[in-house]
C-alpha cells in the first residue's frame, strides 16, 4: 500500500469500518488455532485438571534467564539443570512406572512433561535449600521434581509435601522414603508443626484468603535465605502484596505452553531483601 493511500486510510472518518476485515480476520485465526487445539486435546488427552505440557523453546530460554537473575546463578548453569532433567531417563520412565500402576494413573497423560517445574528444579539445584516444603501434593509431580533436585544438592535434604486429601501423592513410591515426608490434613495447621523451612512453595487450595494464611503461617519459620514460590501469582497479588509487606523482592514468569489450548500458569518468587 502506497503511503499516500495509506494516509488517507488512517485518517478517514470510515477508518472503523474499513479496518473491520482486518480485525475479523485477526480474531478469526486467534479463535481458530484455539479451538483447533482445543479439540486435539479432547481427544489426544485424558487429563482434566492439572494439564501436563512442555514449553515454547523460546519460553524455557525466558525461564532461564528469569531463574538466573532470581538465584544469581549464572544462565550457563540454568540451562544445565534443564538439560539435566530433561534428560534424566530413569526419573522419566520412575514416573510412567507410578502411573502404570495406580488406579489413577489415566488421570495425566503418558508423556511426563514437566512445564514451569523446570524452573522449581533449577531454582532448588541452583540455592541448595535443607528443608523444602510444598502444599497441594495432588498426584506428586511437583514433589518428585523437587525430591529429584534436593537430592542432587544433599543427601540430608527433605521435602515436606502438604495435602488435605489422604489419597494425594499417589506418585510417590517407597523409594523417596525419608526423602519426601508427606504430611495430611489442613495445611496451615501442618505448617505450624514445622521449625523451619529453607524453601516454600504455595500450590494448594488457590483462594486467596488461604494463600495469605500459608505465608502468614510460614513468617516465623523462613531461614534468613528463604525463597518462597506461589504457583497461584497469575491469578492473585497475595505473594507481591506479601513481599511489600515484609520488606522482601517479588518477580514473576508467566509460561506458555506449546501446542496446548491453556494459556499456562506461573511462578511467582519471593526473595529475602537485599539490602
Amino acid at each position: 500500500m502506497k503511503p499516500r493511500l495509506r494516509a488517507q486510510i488512517l485518517t478517514s472518518r470510515f477508518l472503523p469500518v474499513l479496518v473491520f476485515p482486518v480485525r475479523l480476520r485477526t480474531a478469526l485465526l486467534f479463535s481458530g488455532r484455539n479451538s483447533f487445539l482445543s479439540f486435539k486435546w479432547l481427544l489426544s488427552s485424558r487429563e482434566f485438571a492439572n494439564y501436563t505440557y512442555d514449553l515454547k523453546p523460546r519460553n524455557r530460554e525466558h525461564l532461564a534467564w528469569f531463574v538466573s537473575s532470581v538465584t544469581g546463578a549464572t544462565i550457563a548453569e540454568m540451562k544445565e539443570y534443564f538439560s539435566e532433567i530433561d534428560s534424566d531417563v530413569e526419573f522419566q520412565n520412575y514416573i510412567k512406572a507410578r502411573l502404570a500402576m495406580h488406579r489413577r494413573g489415566g488421570e495425566i497423560d503418558k508423556n511426563p512433561f514437566l512445564g514451569r517445574r523446570i524452573g522449581w528444579y533449577a531454582i532448588v539445584r541452583a540455592t541448595k535449600p535443607k528443608i523444602l516444603v510444598e502444599t497441594g501434593t495432588e498426584k506428586g509431580m511437583g514433589s518428585l521434581v523437587l525430591a529429584k533436585a534436593a537430592a542432587k544438592n544433599d543427601n540430608q535434604a527433605i521435602v515436606y509435601t502438604l495435602d488435605i486429601e489422604p489419597s494425594s501423592g499417589l506418585m510417590i513410591g517407597p523409594e523417596y522414603d525419608g526423602r519426601v515426608v508427606r504430611l495430611i490434613g489442613d495445611s496451615v495447621m501442618n505448617l505450624s508443626t514445622l521449625e523451619k523451612i529453607d524453601f516454600f512453595i504455595h500450590d494448594s487450595d488457590h483462594s486467596a484468603e488461604h494463600e495469605l494464611a500459608e505465608f502468614e503461617a510460614i513468617l516465623p519459620r523462613l531461614t534468613n535465605r528463604a525463597i518462597c514460590l506461589s504457583d497461584n501469582s497469575h491469578v492473585t497479588t497475595v505473594l507481591s502484596k506479601w513481599s511489600e509487606t515484609h520488606g522482601r523482592q517479588f518477580y514473576f514468569f508467566k509460561e506458555e505452553p506449546l501446542d496446548h489450548w491453556y494459556p499456562g500458569a506461573g511462578i511467582g518468587v519471593s526473595l529475602p531483601s537485599a539490602n
